[in-house]
C-alpha cells in the first residue's frame, strides 16, 4: 500500500493510501478549490456515509438528495457540493455499469499508458488535463506504471517535476507545487493582458 501525503492530514491520507475510489474521487475534487481540500473531501463524505472504505455501488444507488446531504457541511465536501456531489454520483455509476464498482479496475489491467488515460479520461467531470494529471499521480505514488504511462501523463509525468498533486510528498513539495501552479497563472495573466 503507498503512503500517500497529500492532504497533510494523516486520517484523511491513511484513506487515500487505501482507498482507490477515495483517491480517485479526491481527484474528481480537485477543480476550483485548493488541492489539500479537495483530497481530504473522501474523509469527510466516508464520516458522513458512516464507513470505513468508500463504495461505489452504495453511491451509485443513493438517493440524489441524501449524496448532496452528504457533501453539504459543514465543512462542505467543496466549493461547489450540490454540483459535485451529482457529478461524483454519475463517476461512481458508470464504475458500476463499466468496472464491477472498482475504482482500481481502472488500471489493473491497462496494457498501456495510452489505454490507462482514455479510460480515465471517460469518466465525468475528468477533463484532458485532469486525467493526465491522474495518470501521472497513479505512476508516480501509487505503483501504477505501465509501459508509456509517463508519455501518457506530458509534463505530469516527468521525474522531479513540481507541476501538480502528483508531485505532493510533504509539506516541502505542497508548496513548490503551489508556486508553479501562481506562477503559471500570474504568466497566464500576463500573457492576456499584452
Amino acid at each position: 500500500m503507498p503512503t500517500l501525503t497529500l492532504t497533510q492530514d494523516p486520517v484523511a491520507d491513511e484513506l487515500l493510501s487505501r482507498d482507490p475510489l477515495a483517491l480517485l474521487l479526491g481527484m474528481l475534487f480537485d477543480q476550483q478549490f485548493p488541492m489539500e481540500r479537495a483530497f481530504a473531501g473522501p474523509r469527510l463524505l466516508a464520516e458522513r456515509m458512516g464507513v470505513e472504505t468508500l463504495s461505489a455501488a452504495q453511491l451509485a444507488d443513493a438517493d440524489p438528495e441524501q449524496v448532496a446531504a452528504w457533501f453539504q457541511g459543514p465543512p462542505a465536501v467543496h466549493r461547489y457540493p450540490g454540483s459535485m456531489a451529482a457529478r461524483a454520483q454519475a463517476v461512481c455509476r458508470l464504475l458500476v455499469e463499466r468496472y464491477d464498482g472498482r475504482a482500481e479496475a481502472l488500471w489493473a489491467d491497462a496494457p498501456d499508458g495510452k489505454t490507462l488515460l482514455e479510460r480515465i479520461g471517460e469518466l465525468p467531470g475528468f477533463g484532458a488535463q485532469k486525467a493526465k494529471i491522474f495518470v501521472a499521480l497513479l505512476g508516480k505514488q501509487y505503483g501504477v506504471t505501465p509501459p508509456g504511462w509517463r508519455e501518457a501523463a506530458g509534463e505530469y509525468g516527468e521525474e522531479g517535476s513540481r507541476r501538480s498533486v502528483a508531485d505532493i510528498t510533504g509539506p516541502e513539495s505542497l508548496a513548490e507545487v503551489r508556486r508553479t501552479k501562481q506562477e503559471k497563472k500570474q504568466a497566464a495573466k500576463a500573457a492576456a493582458g499584452s
